[in-house]
Parts: structure tokens; C-alpha cells; sequence
């Protein structure tokens, strides 16, 4: 009997995508955290002030308030997910106008993630979208000096 595989079930679009996990599970940080380079606090912006979220910023599940967070890292709006030298990459993912997840883009010009409290993985973009985190709403670019070009190895 075939055990199913608990990311696949929840992200269908892994399935068979060459997706590959990269850390072990842990509820040190969250999808949003890491989208920012960063796995050492859980961001989200709730009321109640208990995750971490930019000073300033409104505490609303909104793509405004996830696009203005991730401003005060110098991240604005883009058109294009592809890889582009000299540029990270972040997607916001929402369901219904409202954010679910963030992904940030690797050198390779595949995908990071964090989900929720399991594991870290690379994947394509599409392969989470669904049911659960919706499909990419928005696309953030920031400069990086650590991406003066695209690793294809």
C-alpha cells in the first residue's frame, strides 16, 4: 500500500514537479520570514502584536499591508517572476484577495519556501498553487548585490 506523502496531498502541484525539501519541519519562522531572507522569528501581522511585523505597518491581511512590509526591505512591485540578474525575487500568494504565503526566488530561479511549521523546500511557483495558498497575487524585485548572475548548475 502506497503511503501518501502529506506535502503532495496539501500541494497537489508537487506532484511529480522535481520539487525537493530543504530543511527539517520547525515553528522557528514562517513562509513570510523567510521570503525575507530571515529564520529566526514568525512574521505575521496580527492584531495582537505576538508575530513580528515592520514597524508602521498596518497589522491587516491585506496585499497593501504584506506589499508595504516587504517595502521596508526595498522590495517593489514587478511584472515579471523570471529570474533577472541582479534582482531577488519575492511572490505573495493570496486566496480569495487575501495573502496566504511568500516565496522568495533563488539564484537558480527556482523557488524557496517555508510552510507554515513543516519543512523548507525549493519548488516552481505554480506547484503551490491551489486550494490552500490560492495563486501568486503579487511580485516584488529588490537590487541584490549578491546576485550578479544567474546560477544554472
Amino acid at each position: 500500500m502506497d503511503r501518501v506523502n502529506p506535502l503532495e496531498q496539501a500541494f497537489p502541484g508537487l506532484i511529480g514537479s522535481g520539487y525537493r525539501v530543504t530543511s527539517p519541519a520547525t515553528d522557528g519562522y514562517n513562509c513570510l520570514a523567510w521570503a525575507a531572507g530571515e529564520d529566526t522569528r514568525w512574521w505575521w501581522p496580527d492584531p495582537a502584536g505576538i508575530g513580528y511585523w515592520p514597524e508602521g505597518i498596518p497589522r491587516v491581511e491585506t496585499l497593501e499591508a504584506f506589499q508595504a512590509a516587504y517595502e521596508t526591505l526595498r522590495f517593489r512591485p514587478t511584472e515579471s517572476p523570471d529570474p533577472q540578474v541582479g534582482f531577488e525575487k519575492l511572490a505573495v500568494y493570496a486566496r480569495g484577495g487575501r495573502p496566504t504565503h511568500a516565496a522568495r526566488q533563488l539564484p537558480t530561479g527556482r523557488w524557496t519556501s517555508k510552510l507554515g511549521s513543516g519543512p523548507d523546500i525549493e519548488h516552481a511557483p505554480d506547484n503551490l498553487a491551489g486550494e490552500l495558498y490560492g495563486t501568486v497575487a503579487l511580485i516584488l524585485q529588490r537590487p541584490s548585490p549578491h546576485a550578479d548572475r544567474l546560477d544554472k548548475t
